[in-house]
């Protein structure tokens, strides 16, 4: 396809030719355009993909619901705007250096005055026999992802070869896709350019805990495919064998050269078309930027800031190279700025893992010592490589990369404040962490596109920033530094405990690992409440926040373990509703409402012979009402015995998700809503949240499942199914919005995923998702951009935090059962330990009980008291 826009009289004009049109090229037309290149010059690109130039660094994020047209790079009018011709599929053929043209594939000739490579790099696969079979792809390409994903959809098991970067983010997309998967890495160690071993080993035990199994130091030996060529095994050196039926390939890649070999220019003895200081060729008339040059200090560059910088630096010289063929030539020779080399620094995130390294990550600087924090049972891992002076020369964080925005600044400096103050967390002897006000202005924020910290600052918002700097626009690891260089936003405290909001604390006790309300009281409450006991308000908060992150933060997710009990509100703190005669309620959860006749007559038993009142509620679900707080563990014994949990009705935590009988019963039905109710309800049972949740699945249009009034609804189409947020009935009745449409189970859970550890880890305390969504700055724009097309660049975390939510659920009322010493709180007179209170009293009513409400209006009712609690 050919999208052209002539620059007029072109005869007479100036050309330049550009090869390749990936991320460093679009940033090369962008600059031109910047200097008025494009207005004196006719510009020809010629493209071998069949699309503009696209974000290849989010590449993976197509599988979290992002199209390829959201993932492009080219403003809709910029070529026209501009006058650039763009040639898609139509890559070059053949250059002639004798008479300056280029030949592409479908036999179009352009004469150049000027003529740029960037051709980037292809992925190496490895010579191993069988490669070519069906089922082995390359992880490079939007379409390289449209066939893996077609080819998995009759896939169960898939090996990645190659433990780097793109590998663990294709290994990411295939465990997305339902695949069980092996990485397969020659290296002794995952992503062994970036970190050393001991990262390595924090790494690989995060990554297997996500279910991904890892084999390091082996290569493979074969692919082993059936009798129509499709793959079946793959041989592994240690004489080993994975059963498979894909293969992804990638182990690195190669700078693709072939055009500047066969024209004869220079390249690398390992490849890489070789250029100058000026990434100018030894024919003054071509230019190599990106992944296919040779830089001269010897190094191809593989990452996106470097290829920028060589776009900035050849569009200064080709713009006077152009004067010069108009005939404007200089009256003294100029002095341009050159491309010397680039900062190798990276942060990511893989398969919900931060990973970073910086500067001299592997201690290469003579007389060097490492400052390291390890713990193994986080897996976090935290190395800085410390110079003889003190200075700080680089170093590797895993696990918890949030202090890279401020340590990669330093790099080159001595830090203010010992280097073990930058790597130990809160509450291990260290003093509060340097903040941002510890950079120095001219400290480089954004190292894609080289803008400091006093640029930031010139700005009054983040999108203010994007707009005017460009920085947060390239791979997004400066997002969060650039935030806190931002104006403050004028928050107040939760309380007048802590000077922070909620969403401050969710934070701060996710990035230190803070496992105790004590300790984040006395780290980061306000100075006259250190030392005390809290108050009501930001004690349940608190301990809903703990509970929610307890896998990550290494916390007991039992709610009534050791302090966490004395935070719990009433009903959390018995595990059932206290109810107005002092008696309690119990659900037994029963996912999308469907429920067997054994499991039916086990509640009717076990209301029949414990006197309880039952109702079906609106949830789908039937509430047993009357016991008493001593019953609990006997009434919870036979439910548990029986197959049921906990309900979590007394929890800030999801309660149902109600659903229709969908398409196996009814002719309306378009999708198996119960299948997809029961499956969301075991997902997301026990999140502990600023609020009650609630939702639905409702199997066609005709909406009986009343998705639309849920905090996530989930209506059927016949292309899949459409995602709602933010509803709710109540008081402020509120219809949820549509977040996105026609999705397939994979997508569907991945954005309410995203969607609900969004809203926890922003929301205010007991904020429901409808007040929440028209708070929150941008709303249900805004919260989009977040959770489907990932801008903020923490879709991978929080997946992390909900995959180590569904990991590590258990059942609070079996918990209980468990323990002897936990059973123990479950009496209604601490002093008298086996007397049923004598105030818990019933008067019958249709065939069942209600409370004897007579009792309440006399004025000597009991107060019933329990260490820690007043009820």
């Amino acid at each position: 396809m050919t999208t052209t826009h002539p620059h007029p009289d072109t005869a007479a004009t100036p050309t330049l030719v550009l090869i390749g049109h990936g991320m460093v090229g679009q940033r090369f037309l962008e600059e031109l355009a910047d200097r008025g290149v494009t207005g004196r010059a006719r510009v020809v690109v010629l493209c071998e993909e069949p699309r503009p130039a696209y974000d290849r660094v989010q590449l993976t994020s197509y599988f979290a619901g992002r199209t390829p047209d959201e993932l492009s790079l080219v403003d809709p009018d910029f070529l026209a705007r501009h006058g650039i011709e763009l040639h898609l599929g139509d890559p070059a053929t053949a250059i002639d250096r004798t008479t300056r043209t280029v030949t592409a594939r479908s036999g179009l000739t352009v004469r150049y005055d000027a003529l740029v490579l960037a051709t980037g790099s292809y992925p190496f696969v490895p010579p191993v026999p069988g490669s070519d079979s069906t089922g082995c792809f390359v992880y490079r390409t939007i379409e390289d992802l449209l066939a893996i994903e077609e080819y998995a959809e009759h896939a169960r098991t898939g090996v990645v070869v190659g433990g780097g970067l793109l590998g663990l983010e294709a290994a990411g997309a295939l465990k997305g896709l339902g695949l069980r998967t092996h990485i397969v890495e020659f290296a002794p160690r995952l992503m062994a350019l970036q970190v050393d071993e001991g990262g390595g080993r924090a790494l690989r035990r995060t990554v297997e805990e996500m279910g991904l199994e890892v084999h390091t130091g082996v290569g493979g030996t074969e692919i082993v495919a059936d009798g129509a060529g499709a793959v079946t095994a793959m041989g592994l050196s240690d004489d080993s064998r994975i059963e498979t039926d894909l293969v992804v390939f990638s182990a690195g890649v190669r700078p693709r050269d072939q055009l500047a070999r066969e024209c004869g220019l220079p390249v690398g003895q390992r490849g890489g078309i070789v250029v100058d200081a000026q990434c100018r060729t030894d024919d003054p008339a071509v230019y190599a930027i990106g992944e296919c040059a040779l830089a001269a200090d010897g190094r191809v560059y593989g990452l996106v800031a470097p290829g920028y910088d060589m776009a900035r630096v050849v569009a200064a010289a080709v713009a006077d190279q152009l004067d010069d063929a108009a005939g404007g030539g200089p009256d003294g020779d100029r002095q341009q700025p050159g491309f010397t080399g680039a900062d190798l620094s990276t942060k990511l995130k893989l398969l919900g893992v931060d990973v970073a390294s910086f500067g001299d990550a592997h201690g290469a600087t003579d007389g060097c010592l490492d400052v390291v924090y390890s713990d193994a049972r986080s897996g976090v891992y935290k190395k800085l490589v410390i110079g003889a002076d003190g200075e700080l020369l680089g170093g590797v964080l895993v696990g918890d990369a949030d202090s890279y925005g401020m340590l990669r600044p330093l790099t080159g400096s001595v830090p203010p404040v010992a280097p073990e103050q930058l790597v130990l967390p809160a509450g291990a002897g260290a003093p509060a962490a340097l903040g941002p006000e510890a950079l120095p202005g001219d400290a480089v924020i954004c190292s894609c596109h080289n803008v400091t910290k006093d640029a930031i600052q010139s700005c009054e918002t983040l999108p203010e920033v994007k707009r005017c700097t460009k920085a947060g626009t390239g791979c997004g690891s400066c997002v969060k530094m650039i935030g806190k260089l931002l104006p403050d936003s004028g928050e107040q405290g939760l309380c007048a405990c802590f000077p922070h909001t909620r969403a401050e604390l969710y934070e701060i006790v996710r990035v230190r690992r803070i496992a105790s309300y004590a300790e984040l009281l006395d780290a980061h409450g306000r100075e006259e409440a250190r030392g005390g006991e809290g108050c009501e308000v930001c004690k349940p908060a608190i301990g809903s926040v703990i509970a929610s992150l307890a896998p990550a933060v290494g916390a007991d997710g039992y709610v009534l373990h050791g302090e966490q009990a004395a935070l719990q509100d009433t009903n959390d703190h018995f595990l059932a509703n206290l109810q107005k005669n002092g008696s309690y309620s119990i659900v037994p959860r029963i996912p999308g409402g469907e429920i067997t006749p054994e499991k039916l007559i086990v509640i009717g038993e076990v209301a029949r012979d414990f006197g309880l009142y039952t109702k079906i509620t609106g949830g789908q679900r039937i509430d047993l009402f009357g016991a008493r707080v001593d019953q609990l563990p006997l009434i919870w014994e036979r439910l548990v015995a029986a197959g049921f949990e906990s309900g979590h009705a007394y929890g800030k935590a999801l309660r149902t998700v109600k659903s229709c009988v969908g398409e196996t019963w009814c002719r309306y039905g378009v999708q198996d809503s119960v299948r997809m109710a029961i499956e969301l309800e075991l997902r997301y049972r026990g999140l502990r949240a600023p609020h009650k949740l609630k939702s639905a699945v409702s199997g066609c249009a005709r909406e009986c499942a009343e998705a639309q009034s849920k905090d996530f609804g989930v209506i059927a189409t016949a292309n899949g199914w459409n995602l709602y947020v933010g509803g709710n009935g109540g008081a402020s009745p509120r219809h949820a919005d549509l977040l996105a449409q026609d999705l397939s189970d994979a997508e569907l859970i991945r954005l309410i995923d995203r969607f609900l550890m969004f809203y926890i880890r922003t929301a205010d305390r007991l904020e429901r998702t409808a007040a929440w969504l028209e708070r929150i700055e941008g709303g249900l724009d805004h919260v989009r951009e977040v959770v489907v097309h990932d801008s903020l660049g923490l879709c991978d975390e929080l997946e992390a935090l909900m995959a180590a939510h569904v990991t590590h659920y258990r059942d609070e009322w079996a918990e209980t059962l468990a323990d002897p010493e936990r059973l123990s709180r479950f009496v209604s007179f601490v002093n008298a330990p086996g007397a049923p209170d004598p105030s818990v009293r019933f008067v019958p009513e249709r065939d069942q009980v209600k409370p004897d409400l007579t009792l309440l209006a006399g004025p000597t009712l009991p107060v019933r008291t329990l260490e820690g609690t007043s009820v």
